[in-house]
C-alpha cells in the first residue's frame, strides 16, 4: 500500500472521519485525523493535519496485532530506515515523525496532494516527450540519491510515484527497500517486486546488482510515460519474461531516437551490459533542461541522517528511536511479562524517592544497586528498578524481574505497582 496518495483537494477544512475506527481522532494532542486515504490488510492511511502549524500530512497507522507474517516486520523497519535517511531530497516521500504505542505504529509523512502519477499518464493517454522526461529527471535524481545513500528501492513502478501540488514526483514505498549494511557483499538474493517492472535478473532468483535492477525499472517506466503502455505485458507469466529475454517490444513512437536510445540500453536483460543510473545521467538526453535538485538539506551532514525525535511528542507512546543511532528494534518487541516501562517528567530524584516509597508501601525489601538502580524484594521476586533520562525532564524507567515470576508475580503485582507510580507516570 502507497502511503500518501490523495487527490488535489484545498488544505481547510480537514475531511471528517468517521466515528466507527479504533483510531483516535487526535494523536497526543499533536494531529488532527482527516479521511481514510487507503487501507492495506494491517495498515491504515489518513490525511491529517497539524495541530501546532496547520500543514496537512499523511499518517499511516500500522496495526501490530494484525501482522501475522513475520516477514512484514523486517519490511517496515526496512521502509522506515530508508525514508529517515532520504528524507532529504526533494523528489523523494519525506517522513516526518515515528511514534508507536504496544499495538500500533504511526509513521507521520509528507502528503502528496496531486495522486498518482500512473493515473495521470492513464488519464492523458500519454505524456509530451518534454514532460515525460521532466517527470524521468525527477526519478532518476532520487534513486541516483537512494544509491548514493546505500539504499535500493526494488519496487519501483508508477503507482509508487506521487505528485506533490506542483506537480513534482515524490518517490513513494520503501517497504522493498534493501539497505546496503543487509547486503551479502554487493549482490541482492531477494525475489521481488511487480513483475512487469522487475529485471529479469531478480525474478531468476539469483544474486543481483540493485542499482542495476533499479536501473531496468527505470527504462520501464520511461517506456510507460511515453506510451501509456507497458513493454512487457503478459498475464502468463513465463510468456512474459520469454518476451523479455527476447527484448520483444513494440518501441513507443513517435519519439526521438535518443529516448529510444535510452530504452534500449535499460531494457538489456543483461545487468552487465545494461546501462547505469550514472550512465544513464551523462545522457544528452537526461541532461537537456536538467534543473539540478537545490534544497539545501540536499548535503547531509552526520546529524541529520536521522528522523525527527521530539521529546514533547513521547506522551503514552513508547521510545521507539532517538537521533544518535535510529534504534527501531523497539518497534516490534511484544512486552514481555517480565518488563514493563514508561516515561516521566520527574526528576531522577524524586523517581527514585517514588519508587522507594511505593516499594515499602506494597511490602517489598527496598536495596540500593549499582548505577542508581533500585531493587525491590518480595520473597523469591526481585524486582529490577533503571531510570535514564533520554532529553532534559525525560525520564524512561523500566520495571524487570530478574528472579522469580510466575504465580509469585504477575499482571495483579505490575498493576498494584503501576497504580502506586501513577503520580509520576505521563499520561
Amino acid at each position: 500500500m502507497e502511503p500518501s496518495r490523495a487527490q488535489p483537494s484545498p488544505p481547510s477544512p480537514l475531511p471528517l472521519r468517521t466515528t466507527s475506527s479504533s483510531i483516535p481522532t487526535t494523536l497526543l494532542n499533536r494531529y488532527e485525523l482527516g479521511k481514510l486515504l487507503g487501507r492495506g490488510s494491517f495498515a491504515k492511511v489518513y490525511a491529517a493535519r497539524s495541530l501546532t502549524d496547520d500543514k496537512l500530512v499523511a499518517i499511516k497507522v500500522i496495526d501490530k496485532t494484525r501482522m501475522v507474517d513475520a516477514a512484514m516486520e523486517p519490511r517496515i523497519l526496512c521502509e522506515i530506515s530508508a525514508m529517515c535517511r532520504l528524507k532529504h531530497h526533494p523528489n523523494i516521500l519525506k517522513i516526518h515523525e515515528v511514534m508507536a504505542t504496544r499495538t500500533k505504529i504511526y509513521l507521520v509523512i509528507e502528503l502528496a496532494l496531486g495522486g498518482e502519477l500512473f493515473s495521470k499518464v492513464l488519464h492523458r493517454v500519454k505524456l509530451k516527450e518534454s514532460k515525460a522526461r521532466r517527470y524521468f529527471q525527477q526519478l532518476v535524481s532520487a534513486l541516483h540519491f537512494c544509491h548514493q545513500n546505500g539504499v535500493t528501492h526494488r519496487d519501483l513502478k508508477p503507482q509508487n510515484l506521487l505528485l506533490d501540488e506542483n506537480g513534482n514526483i515524490k518517490v513513494s514505498d520503501f517497504g522493498l527497500s534493501a539497505l546496503a549494511e543487509a547486503q551479502k557483499g554487493d549482490v541482492l538474493q531477494t525475489a521481488c517486486g511487480t513483475p512487469a517492472f522487475t529485471a529479469p535478473e531478480v525474478m531468476a532468483q539469483r544474486g543481483y546488482d540493485g542499482a542495476k535492477a533499479d536501473a531496468w525499472s527505470c527504462g520501464v517506466i520511461l517506456f510507460f510515460l511515453l506510451s501509456a503502455q507497458l513493454p512487457f505485458d503478459d498475464t502468463n507469466l513465463v510468456a512474459m519474461y520469454k518476451k523479455i529475454r527476447r527484448r520483444e517490444y513494440q518501441m513507443p513512437s513517435p519519439i526521438s531516437k535518443s529516448a529510444k536510445s535510452i530504452i534500449t540500453r535499460l531494457l538489456d536483460p543483461n545487468p552487465n551490459t545494461r546501462m547505469s543510473i550514472q550512465e544513464l545521467m551523462n545522457h544528452s538526453w537526461f541532461l537537456k533542461s536538467y534543473e539540478l535538485p537545490t534544497q539545501n538539506s540536499m548535503f547531509e551532514t552526520e546529524h541529520t541522517k536521522f528522523c525527527k525525535y521530539d521529546p514533547s511528542s513521547v506522551s503514552a507512546f513508547d521510545i521507539i528511536s532517538l537521533s544518535s543511532g535510529l534504534d527501531l528494534s523497539g518497534l516490534f518487541d511484544v512486552t514481555s511479562r517480565r518488563t514493563k516501562s514508561f516515561t516521566s517528567r520527574e526528576t531522577m530524584e524524586r523517581m527514585a524517592e517514588r519508587v522507594r516509597e511505593v516499594g515499602r508501601q506494597l511490602g517489598y525489601r527496598v536495596e540500593e544497586g549499582k548505577g542508581g538502580a533500585i531493587g525491590l524484594g518480595k520473597g523469591r521476586v526481585v524486582v529490577v528498578v533503571e531510570a535514564v533520562e533520554v532529553a532534559e525532564k525525560l525520564l524512561v524507567v523500566e520495571l524487570k524481574v530478574v528472579q522469580g515470576g510466575g504465580v509469585e508475580f504477575g499482571e495483579a503485582q505490575w498493576g498494584e505497582l503501576k497504580d502506586g507510580l501513577q503520580d509520576v507516570v505521563l499520561q
